[in-house]
């Protein structure tokens, strides 16, 4: 839509200011140090740490062109983006965000119904980081989590959303709403993570390391590094409450709405998601200009098929 389309020059003036612009603001902002994962990971990224209304929400970023902000899945941090950030940033300006209770961010209380774990408040979260960079404006690529936080700003800030890219899932609702054998036994873990505090917590804490699985990179030790704080396991837990009440709430009240700037969904094809639903058809249900494939490798596209990933990313992003 005309009034949903940013011009280029005007997008590369906006992260030009970036560097001025964070200064400016009084952020606590500092070069990544040599050695640190961040450095390691992102290497000539800046690391801010950027104080919302609701919480203070750990970002890197860099790069040059329009903004583009980048968010994650569970159980992850913005680390996921590793393998194909350095690429990304040869044209965009990126803001790569823990969302809140993940990674290095901070860790409130859950509030009543769960609400400060609302993909309304990680959407609102979103928009004041992009804010505090002077993006009023700015494209978004969401995994899993961040997917669905992506969803919900797209509907309660569609004038700040000009793309948005949502990585293997399909909308919050449409699960709960079809709830099947095959989603309960793929997805146990949507299940036995929204019961009472503190069961899920506890028996997570106690096997920490079985809980998050094998990995040898340096993206997964920063995983678990990250979820040894209990206070980020509880986060998890009341993201994924938030997603089975007062999300649904949120969802159930927009069901007539739909996301009006231009969708890209991208999923595993051999993978859950695209094993269970038609994952396009569902998303053209809730945009209005969707478009997407299915691409090998797993759930985490970005990390198990970051080429295809990055290619699919560009042509979405520059049509």
């Amino acid at each position: 839509m005309p009034d949903q389309e940013l011009d280029r020059r005007q997008l590369f003036q906006q992260a030009s200011a970036l560097i001025a612009g964070t200064a400016a603001a009084g952020l606590n902002t500092a070069q990544a140090q040599e050695g640190t994962p961040n450095a390691r990971l992102f290497p000539g990224f800046k690391v801010s740490n950027i104080q919302t209304s609701g919480a203070t929400i750990h970002v890197v970023s860099g790069g040059q062109g329009p903004p583009l902000l980048l968010l994650h899945g569970a159980p992850q941090s913005h680390a996921t983006w590793y393998k194909i950030a350095p690429d990304l940033a040869k044209d965009y300006t990126l803001v790569i965000a823990d969302l809140r209770g993940y990674g290095d961010s901070s860790k409130p209380e859950g509030g009543k119904n769960h609400e400060n774990y609302s993909k309304r408040a990680m959407a609102l979260d979103g928009v004041e980081v992009m804010k505090s960079f002077g993006f009023e404006k700015f494209a978004l690529v969401g995994h899993d989590r961040g997917a669905r936080v992506g969803h919900r700003m797209a509907l309660d800030h569609p004038e700040k959303v000009i793309k948005l890219v949502v990585i293997d899932v399909v909308p919050t609702y449409k699960l709960f709403q079809n709830v099947t054998k095959q989603f309960a036994t793929a997805y146990y873990h949507w299940f036995f993570l929204i019961q009472p505090a503190p069961f899920p917590e506890t028996l997570i804490n106690n096997s920490l390391e079985f809980y998050m699985g094998r990995g040898n990179s340096e993206a997964h030790a920063e995983y678990v590094r990250t979820f040894r704080n209990p206070g980020t396991v509880h986060a998890m837990c009341e993201d994924y409450r938030a997603a089975a009440s007062i999300d649904l709430e949120h969802d159930e009240a927009d069901m007539s709405r739909k996301v009006e700037c231009p969708l890209l969904a991208l999923w595993a094809a051999n993978g859950a998601m695209g094993r269970m639903y038609d994952v396009l058809a569902t998303w053209k249900d809730r945009a209005t200009n969707a478009s997407g494939k299915g691409l090998p490798g797993g759930h985490s596209l970005q990390e198990t098929t970051p080429d295809q990933t990055l290619a699919e990313l560009r042509a979405f992003l520059r049509s």
